[in-house]
């Protein structure tokens, strides 16, 4: 499945002034490689003078907007495609794939990650009363949505606090709340709600995965997992399923490998030590599925990364 944007319609000349300040900040603020923490800590810039491969990465709860290029994200077999007319949510911690596909040294891809607090948005929730219109999205944790003025507009202003450092422990936290207001009163914004609300099925999910990401290592019974998340298994297993793309077997299996890659490459751990380290007990079944979800066995992976880098 792709969600690939629609055809934009005509901009606002506004809005395209705004989207060129904000690529003017972020090539002004991000000018290394890779990823540029700010003075704001929740807030990253991105800059990219090249298309990139195909990248594995954890993503946790965040919302990316593209200043220039366009990138790739996929969920297991789903694609989501975003651009400066579109910003994209992952409301949950989600293994993923990323892939920058539009850049260049004179047009460099150019982006931010605002880090999303799910006890902050319960929060708000519960001083601003309900908020925003009925969802759309069908519950995953990760969508795009097309990027409106009032929330570029905002976007913008936390920004511009780089250039004002005495001011961003009053005005950036104030200029957060309104940029979680606007994506929760946006039409996905169910999705955001319902990680908030402890009665919901999908706040349950996000208490199966937190003890996944934290006990990764450990042996999987689907029942032990429903009692962490307060459901039945099987209502367990379709949620997850609907909130992740995949079952909570494959998840865990996706952080062990993610993990287990890691550790190679940063630690120098050999295959066998890595792959005990994450879990596995069978060098076959780690070497198997290693080569299954990165294409090659650790070893042939190792030295392509190593060259490349």
């Amino acid at each position: 499945m792709s969600h690939v944007p629609a055809a934009p319609a005509a901009e606002e000349p506004q809005h395209e002034a705004q989207r060129a300040e904000l690529a003017q900040l972020i090539d002004r603020f991000a000018p290394e490689e890779g990823i540029n923490e700010s003075m704001i800590g929740a807030l990253a810039l991105m800059r990219g003078s090249l298309p990139s491969p195909i990248v594995h990465t954890l993503y946790r709860p965040a919302l990316c907007i593209m200043a220039q290029g366009q990138k790739v994200v996929s969920l297991e077999d789903e694609r989501y495609v975003y651009d400066p007319l579109h910003y994209l949510v992952a409301s949950v911690t989600l293994p993923v794939t990323g892939q920058v596909t539009l850049a260049s040294p004179e047009q460099p891809y150019l982006s931010l990650r605002l880090d999303i607090d799910p006890g902050e948005i319960g929060k708000l929730i519960a001083e601003a009363g309900p908020v925003g219109v009925p969802s759309r999205g069908n519950g995953r944790g990760l969508y795009v949505e097309r990027l409106d003025a009032p929330l570029l507009d905002a976007v913008l202003r936390l920004l511009r606090l780089l250039d004002s450092p005495r001011d961003i422990a009053m005005l950036a936290p104030l200029v957060q709340r309104e940029i979680l207001y606007r994506l929760l009163c946006s039409p996905q914004g169910q999705v955001l709600r319902d990680i908030a609300n402890a009665d919901s099925q999908t706040h349950r999910v996000t208490r199966a995965i937190d003890w996944l990401n934290q006990n990764f290592n450990e042996p999987l019974r689907i029942e032990d997992l429903a009692r962490v998340a307060s459901l039945s298994p099987s209502t367990l297993h379709h949620r997850f399923k609907a909130v992740t793309a995949m079952s909570p077997l494959q998840y865990q299996k996706q952080l062990r490998l993610q993990e287990a890659r890691r550790l190679m490459l940063c630690e120098n751990l050999d295959v066998s030590a890595a792959g005990y380290r994450v879990g596995y007990e069978s060098p076959s079944q780690f070497s198997r599925e290693y080569s299954r979800l990165f294409g090659a066995p650790p070893l042939r992976d190792l030295a392509r990364l190593r060259n490349a880098g």
